[in-house]
């Protein structure tokens, strides 16, 4: 990354820092000064733009730019995190197709975790997937219990494919 790149990364991290310090307009306006600065054909900068635009609740124009980032290009920590929240927004939209299908699609990060998984949960059950919601609640968490792994992924299945067995039996 080029020093200049390096700082605007710098400065994105500060405003970041400052955020519960904005009222709604004014994390927008300063977003928006820090993003002009970024090579206009790096995502990044749309990214970060999207990201404070989501946070303070414009989502339509939050919607606009992760668009315009997703067209730009990011490197995969932003693209993971892109997918999680333009994926809650799409959702908060009530773009709820569109929403599933960009969450089914997330990359893995370990920046995201299982985020992921869990706005999709939360998508499905605005969608009225209630079934489906929990399944993949519960599978975004097998992977972090101590026991019951197979347990839990057996209950997983069984609420979308009623053939799924299983219980807690020390598994």
């Amino acid at each position: 990354m080029s020093a200049s790149l390096e700082q605007w990364e710098t400065t994105v991290t500060d405003l970041w820092a400052r955020f519960d310090s904005f009222a709604r307009d004014e994390g927008v306006a300063a977003m928006r000064d820090v993003a002009a600065t970024c090579p206009a054909s790096d995502g990044r900068a749309a990214f970060e733009l999207a990201s404070m635009y989501d946070s303070m609740g414009f989502e339509a124009e939050a919607g606009a730019e992760y668009e315009r980032a997703l067209e730009l290009g990011l490197d995969e920590a932003r693209h993971a995190r892109l997918a999680v929240q333009y994926g809650s927004t799409l959702r908060n939209l009530g773009r709820l197709n569109e929403a599933i299908a960009i969450l089914r699609a997330a990359p893995t990060h370990e920046s995201t975790g299982s985020a992921p998984r869990v706005v999709l949960a939360l998508a499905l059950h605005s969608a009225g997937r209630k079934d489906e919601a929990l399944r993949v609640a519960i599978e975004a968490q097998i992977e972090v219990l101590p026991r019951y792994q197979r347990s839990m992924r057996d209950y997983a299945v069984a609420l979308t494919e009623p053939t799924g067995s299983g219980g807690p039996e020390g598994r």
